[in-house]
């Protein structure tokens, strides 16, 4: 067996949760090197991640369940995936002694990071599968449900939820708190998340299938256990299907439902809700604005090199004066910004018009507004120089300053503005 980190395997899907890799190990159901296993992948129709901790007595009976189910579908055109936790019980070891029997399975152990979401993430970002799922590995999800919910994917649907809420579904023995609570928490949801969450009937399930086109490229920021929640409030969700099923008491192992879960489904409904409201989006917005305003300013530091250098060239060693100095610095230093801001503080908006004809446009408003701000440079650079009787270079650093807001706002408004882009 060879065990690879999951990141060679798709990287172009590692953009998916925005959270570094740590310490784990994939087992692949085939030998070979690397390279022989990267020429060795090849997609398949569904990738189902099943999360596991402690589950060494159920593994066996699950992956047999599941495998029967899929076999009868989707014959070797899927993959089981479990992701353990490192379980103290063995569970990923039981579970990789029985890929010889099941060339579907895959195993990954997790040894520095913990929590059913972002397990469901990991899965997810080794799948090959057009399609991801996932289901709990302690038999409370009936296996038998998966068909129904592939046929609602086949029948055009993004998003198939398996859910204890619509026709046919249920819970079997629960407690009434244990009902209450889960009523409850589905209606808190509604009131911070309403658009997300009153979109299903089930929003706290955790067995279903999406689409990876649909969340592929998403940033997901998982809290707890309720991945479905990230799922509909990030993923570009259209058709929603939904199946009932009874949700089954636990036979072996001990349940890991606590308080602490409920904390965090409060915590990630607040999350989403401001990630996802008018305070989120103006919050992506600044640090949007502000990561170009970075850029603009490190090519606005090129620039104060240029115009510092040509001046004292100028003035302080040719003796000419201080205005028309100045002027020819400043100008050269104009030129010098619009070449690295085209390139790079604005490249990914030029290269949406790089027509010559677009580029000596873009040139001529980035001219114009550097030259208003030239003028306004120049007034202040002799107000604080001959006015207030500063140093030169002083009053030009100063002047400087006080108009790199002024270029920077207004190029981004009329500059680089994308226009008769087809």
């Amino acid at each position: 067996m060879v065990t690879t980190g999951y990141n060679q395997l798709l990287p172009e899907f590692s953009g998916l949760l925005q959270v570094p890799p740590r310490s784990l190990s994939l087992v692949q159901a085939f030998d070979g090197t690397p390279e022989e296993q990267a020429g060795s992948i090849v997609a398949v129709r569904f990738s189902l991640v099943v999360p596991t901790y402690n589950e060494s007595r159920n593994i066996e009976r699950i992956v047999a369940l599941l495998s029967q189910q899929l076999d009868a579908v989707l014959p070797h055109n899927y993959e089981i995936i479990v992701v353990d936790d490192d379980s103290p019980d063995g569970t990923w070891q039981l579970a990789q002694a029985l890929m010889p029997s099941y060339p579907c399975l895959r195993v990954m152990r997790r040894q520095q990071e913990r929590g059913l979401s972002t397990a469901v993430i990991r899965g997810w970002q080794v799948a090959r599968g057009e399609l991801l799922g996932v289901i709990d590995g302690d038999l409370q999800h009936p296996p038998e449900v998966l068909q129904q919910l592939l046929l609602a994917i086949a029948q055009g649907a993004d998003l198939a939820v398996a859910s204890r809420n619509a026709d046919g579904g249920g819970v079997s023995t629960w407690s009434a708190m244990r009902r209450f609570l889960s009523r409850g928490a589905q209606l808190l949801g509604l009131v911070l998340l309403p658009g997300v969450v009153s979109r299903v009937s089930d929003p706290m399930s955790g067995y279903f299938l999406v689409r990876r086109c649909a969340i592929a490229g998403r940033s997901l920021h998982p809290l707890g256990y309720k991945i479905l929640l990230e799922v509909l409030g990030r993923g570009e969700i259209d058709q929603i299907a939904e199946v009932g099923y009874v949700f089954q008491e636990r036979e072996a192992g001990e349940s890991k439902v606590t308080w602490k879960q409920y904390r965090d489904y409060i915590h990630h409904l607040v999350r989403l809700r401001v990630s996802l409201g008018r305070l989120g989006r103006i919050s992506q917005r600044f640090n949007f604005l502000l990561g170009r305003f970075v850029r603009f300013a490190f090519v606005g530091l090129s620039g104060l090199v240029v115009n510092m250098g040509l001046l004292y060239l100028l003035h302080g060693t040719l003796g000419l004066g201080l205005t028309r100095s100045a002027i020819v610095a400043g100008e050269l230093a104009i030129i010098n910004n619009f070449l690295w801001n085209d390139r790079w503080t604005f490249g990914d908006l030029s290269q949406r018009q790089q027509a010559r004809h677009q580029v000596i446009r873009r040139f001529a408003k980035f001219n114009l507004i550097c030259l208003m701000g030239l003028i306004l440079n120049i007034l202040i650079l002799n107000v604080l120089f001959n006015g207030l009787h500063l140093n030169a270079y002083l009053a030009n650093f100063l002047a400087i300053v006080a108009v790199t807001l002024w270029n920077f706002w207004i190029n981004l408004k009329l500059s680089w503005r994308v226009t008769q882009v087809k």
